[in-house]
């Protein structure tokens, strides 16, 4: 029975991960903002633990994981949580950059950080689920496209630093995807939203476990999956 830690679990694409990987048997470790969200993750998926830290403020993940029960080892940690808020360049604050960086890329480095001993103990798997923005970058999407663009590359040093303790390491580029995240999107471009247009979640899962199921002595690094048709 392996053990994951997941973000972003309370919907989309890490939902479906959760579900995906529960349903086989596997322990789940799921990270909350707060208390709130920590108990509608418990009911979601009943057996699971859950965890305390907001991505908001990666600063404070040190301190909130030190006082808390922690898994021994991980066989996964999936990142998979994130914000967007369009803008031309001219006009994004810094408050946005911030808010951006922080919860797409400070966080992330800061959870793997703080969990690379039990990653390490269990030659596990981190796993980035990026964006197809972390690839190219659109006008409008600056802060964000910023902020995967730089996941990319934490992902690409990280394979390279922990390649000798056993941890392999893998970003998803997924493409438009039917997720709460994507309706926001739509409402921020000034468009219709149909879900049935783009890629189901569950597609995006199938990828992700794709990757963390491939035999040890093979890595999956990078992995586009687009919308058909």
């Amino acid at each position: 029975m392996a053990t994951h830690l997941i973000t972003g679990a309370g919907s989309g694409i890490g939902a479906a991960v959760a579900r995906r990987l529960q349903d086989r048997g596997d322990t789940l470790w799921l990270l909350a903002r707060d208390a709130g969200r920590a108990r509608e993750l418990a009911d979601a998926f009943p057996g699971a633990r859950t965890l305390v830290g907001d991505l908001a403020v990666p600063d404070r993940l040190s301190w909130a994981l030190s006082h808390q029960e922690l898994p021994e080892r991980l066989d996964s940690l999936h990142h998979i949580a994130g914000v967007v808020d369009l803008g031309r360049i001219g006009d994004l604050t810094p408050k946005v950059w911030h808010a951006t960086l922080e919860a797409n890329l400070v966080a992330p480095a800061e959870l793997t950080r703080l969990l690379l001993p039990q990653l390490r103990s269990a030659g596990g798997h981190v796993l980035f689920v990026n964006s197809g923005a972390g690839l190219r970058a659109n006008a409008e999407w600056g802060a964000y496209a910023a902020s995967k663009h730089g996941l990319k590359a934490l992902a690409d040093a990280l394979r390279w630093e922990e390649s000798g303790n056993g941890v392999r390491v893998t970003s998803v580029f997924p493409g438009r995807t039917a997720t709460p995240m994507q309706a926001k999107v739509h409402r921020q471009e000034g468009k219709s939203y149909d879900p049935d247009r783009w890629m189901d979640p569950e597609s995006v899962a199938t990828t992700v476990l794709t990757a963390l199921d491939l035999p040890r002595d093979a890595e999956v690094t990078d992995l586009s999956v687009r919308p058909s048709g």
